[in-house]
């Protein structure tokens, strides 16, 4: 474990340079991270209610550091709803920092790289959803530095160039992309995340994997070696400490490890994109969290892109039998029944922490959701994700191809996706 955390960190170091600091206890270290940048802090944050302690050590280090905290505001709840983003964007313009620092997890990060777009460049956060679209209207405005403090393994948000942002009015998730919104500096102490619950621990942690899965199916040819690096390591943190921390919540060498492995997942999707299992997700908001969603979805999707990811189907299905996920007799298999080898790896996984493994184990959960995500799956606005995939898909490919595979999560049966051996003639 400690060669696998070691490669970790020398990736993560590749990665961010000196932007970034984590590891255990480094949260004393967050005032100097903000020197250079500016003295005046917005603060976004709620830990002063659950985490008074922790809250202290950042107030002080601030304060050591030179740093006037001018403004406070509540991050934002779960799956950074539009409200909350207007929220933070009036703090903002009210005022009129010179750093906006959160402290939280994945969604009060995304809201406020949203909220700062909104508070700097106007406009309506319509206008900012797709691929480039803040860069494209900036017009030579520059957004506040910004620096995220993330308190929760998962989404890797403190990393990266995306911001989810819900419509509660519809419960549909939509994506900012743009490199302009990547934090300018960030830290993660993976100590804070023993806060974290069972369920909340392995929804992260299916997250950073999901990240690192999909975006390995996808890699393009130039960047395969790399990405094959990146993720393969983070996934098999993950497949070699969830389980402790579940059983332990105060194993820090566990809790390290997934932090360790999400933010790999983070480093993945700045190279690649995720697709299938994300895109799906984020019309299932108001009944799964977004990594339960993924860990359900990902198996079926791996069955339905088998042919065209053998390679990475090959070292998958190796690590599966290291942690006893798959049998002995799985290592000659190719094709479909290769990619349902693997796909039955990572429900055994789920299984073992015990997530649900269908769509129809979901309480509140209808075909109607299933409707609702391959209409969701059309959107312009979303078609990144269809592009995403090993198996490209435009819109009208979507019925025909994604149905099945959502049929199949539904009912836990393989037979119904339609494969797609001969992907060029879609």
């Amino acid at each position: 474990m400690k060669t696998l955390k070691n490669k970790a960190k020398q990736l993560i170091k590749i990665f961010k340079s000196e932007s970034y600091v984590h590891g255990l206890d480094c949260l004393e270290k967050i005032g100097p991270l903000t020197q250079g940048l500016g003295n005046n802090v917005l603060l976004v944050t709620s830990l002063q209610e659950r985490d008074p302690v922790h809250h202290g050590v950042i107030i002080d280090s601030l304060k050591e550091a030179g740093s006037q905290i001018v403004g406070h505001t509540p991050t934002a709840r779960p799956n950074s709803p539009k409200e909350d983003v207007f929220r933070i964007k009036k703090a903002i313009l009210s005022k009129n920092p010179g750093i906006v620092l959160t402290a939280s997890g994945g969604s009060g990060i995304d809201a406020t790289k949203a909220a700062i777009v909104l508070a700097c460049l106007g406009g309506n956060l319509d206008d900012y959803f797709g691929l480039g679209k803040v860069a494209a209207k900036s017009q030579g405005k520059k957004l506040l530095p910004f620096i995220a403090l993330q308190t929760a393994s998962g989404s890797a948000a403190h990393l990266t160039k995306y911001s989810n942002i819900t419509d509660f009015r519809n419960h549909q998730k939509k994506l900012i992309i743009d490199d302009s919104i990547v934090p300018s500096r960030s830290l993660f102490d993976y100590g804070l995340t023993r806060s974290m619950s069972t369920s909340f621990t392995c929804d992260g942690a299916f997250d950073g994997l999901s990240h690192c899965l999909e975006v390995y199916y996808g890699a393009r040819p130039e960047v395969y070696p790399q990405i094959e690096e990146i993720a393969l390591t983070g996934i098999e943190l993950i497949l070699a400490s969830l389980e402790k921390a579940v059983a332990d919540p105060d194993d820090l060498e566990a809790r390290e490890a997934i932090g360790l492995a999400t933010d790999l997942g983070g480093y993945a999707i700045m190279l690649g994109g995720t697709n299938g299992a994300h895109l799906t997700s984020f019309s299932l908001v108001d009944v799964l969290s977004h990594g339960r969603a993924c860990a359900i979805l990902n198996p079926y999707y791996t069955v339905f892109f088998s042919h065209v990811i053998q390679k990475q189907l090959q070292k998958l299905v190796g690590l599966m039998h290291k942690y006893d996920l798959s049998q002995d007799d799985c290592l000659d298999l190719k094709g479909e029944e290769l990619g349902k080898r693997v796909a039955r790896g990572l429900i055994a996984m789920s299984q073992r922490v015990g997530y649900p493994t269908t769509l129809a184990d979901i309480d509140g959960l209808t075909t109607d959701h299933i409707t609702k995500a391959l209409h969701a799956a059309k959107d312009p606005m979303l078609g990144s994700k269809l592009q995403n995939m090993p198996i490209p898909m435009a819109a009208e490919d979507v019925d025909e191809y994604m149905r099945p595979v959502l049929e199949a999560a539904w009912a836990g049966d393989f037979t119904l996706i339609k494969t797609a051996s001969n992907p060029e003639k879609m």
